[in-house]
């Protein structure tokens, strides 16, 4: 199945984000801040791209994206 660039942008951010909750559960460090320092601007703006991912990814989960068609 062909994915659109919004997609693999999205599914990205999510693993990305994924990925810093398991070093966070696992070995209690925070990849973003280690990276971006502690809620810097950047730092805000991570999170908030990988929460707007997690959003969209769960609106995929019943709607399909318009390009799959």
């Amino acid at each position: 199945m062909k994915k659109c660039i919004i997609c693999k942008i999205v599914g990205l951010l999510a693993g990305i984000g994924a990925i810093n909750w398991l070093l966070v559960a696992l070995l209690n460090f925070n990849l973003v801040t280690a990276v971006l320092g502690d809620m810097t601007i950047a730092a805000k703006a991570v999170y908030t791209l990988v929460g707007l991912s997690g959003i969209i990814l769960l609106v995929a989960l019943v709607k399909p994206c318009p390009c799959t068609k």
